[in-house]
């Protein structure tokens, strides 16, 4: 098959467009032929993408862990599962990804994907929709009536948190850089903090979950800013300052087939969409890790 591979430690250069050895599925595995797949810019620096969970060498590794496509293989021992079933979720972050033709993945990993949806659609929404899922509801406990801030709320991951928490009947308040303003609005935020013109501190009073994607020093001024009880949950790095007398949480996103699927009914009703920003052929996958490592808005899509 044709896959995008990497084969030593570096960055988006080093990723190179060749042929590979198809999928050998393992127990509890299906394979996937990749119509559409997704990444995060940084994960060229995760230590799964260069060892297996023993800790051992992988390399050449094929990056990109959100997939859609359609089930070409069932391995022994899966079940949920049948030949031609349309299909999209997470390849696990220690085995090879979807910029390729084929990948195997841990069929708990998957949801079927609806007919009314496009692949290139489905691509940009598991890691980034899960991981919004979770930071709201599980770990933010975010009910009906509280107020929720998500700083870059117009984002590939915050403007899907804004929907969310918009659909759960939640006051939404969004933060980013100015250019960022147009689509959190049409997401669904109620108002928008352009960090490059207000202070976050003057523009917002104490508010139930404050959910961040940025990092750095917004992410220590923002405990000042949870009510008690309240929570500051971050994907980027562990909260420095925990809010008085509520929770600081940073986590990493969990595969979970049923969280999958209600995202998937939530897009086919019409209540979720995925900001995606491009989308780039296989043979452009170096391209579209440049593209985003330099700041394009919304998710990038690799096509296969």
């Amino acid at each position: 098959m044709k896959a995008v591979r990497i084969h030593q430690r570096g960055g988006s250069e080093g990723l190179v467009l060749e042929d590979a050895p198809d999928p050998r599925p393992a127990t509890g595995d299906v394979v996937v032929r990749v119509h559409a797949a997704g990444f995060v810019p940084d994960e060229l620096d995760w230590p799964g993408t260069w060892v297996d969970r023993a800790g051992r060498d992988r390399t050449p590794s094929i990056p990109a862990h959100d997939v859609a496509g359609v089930v070409t293989e069932v391995a022994y021992g899966t079940t949920g599962f049948a030949v031609g079933d349309r299909v999209f979720g997470l390849t696990d972050w220690h085995r090879d990804g979807a910029a390729a033709e084929y990948v195997a993945v841990e069929a708990r990993n998957l949801a079927r994907l609806p007919d009314s949806l496009t692949f290139t659609d489905a691509a940009a929404l598991p890691l980034a929709g899960l991981t919004c899922r979770q930071a709201l509801f599980v770990h933010g406990g975010l009910e009906s009536g509280q107020t929720v801030v998500v700083h870059g709320g117009g984002g590939a991951t915050g403007s899907l948190a804004v929907q969310m928490a918009r659909d759960a009947g939640a006051h939404v308040i969004a933060t980013g850089r100015g250019r960022a303003a147009d689509v959190a609005i049409e997401m669904g935020a109620h108002t928008f903090v352009d960090l490059e013109r207000q202070s976050f501190e003057d523009a917002v009073e104490p508010v139930d979950l404050i959910f961040d994607t940025i990092g750095g020093d917004l992410l220590a001024r923002s405990a000042a800013k949870v009510k008690p009880g309240g929570a500051l949950v971050s994907i980027t790095a562990p909260p420095p300052v925990e809010p008085a007398g509520g929770r600081a949480v940073l986590f990493i996103v969990e595969p979970n087939r049923d969280q999958l699927a209600e995202l998937a009914e939530r897009a086919e009703a019409g209540r979720l969409r995925a900001h995606i920003g491009a989308v780039r052929p296989l043979a452009e996958t170096r391209e579209a890790f440049a593209a985003k490592q330099k700041g394009v808005p919304g998710k990038v899509v690799i096509e296969v």
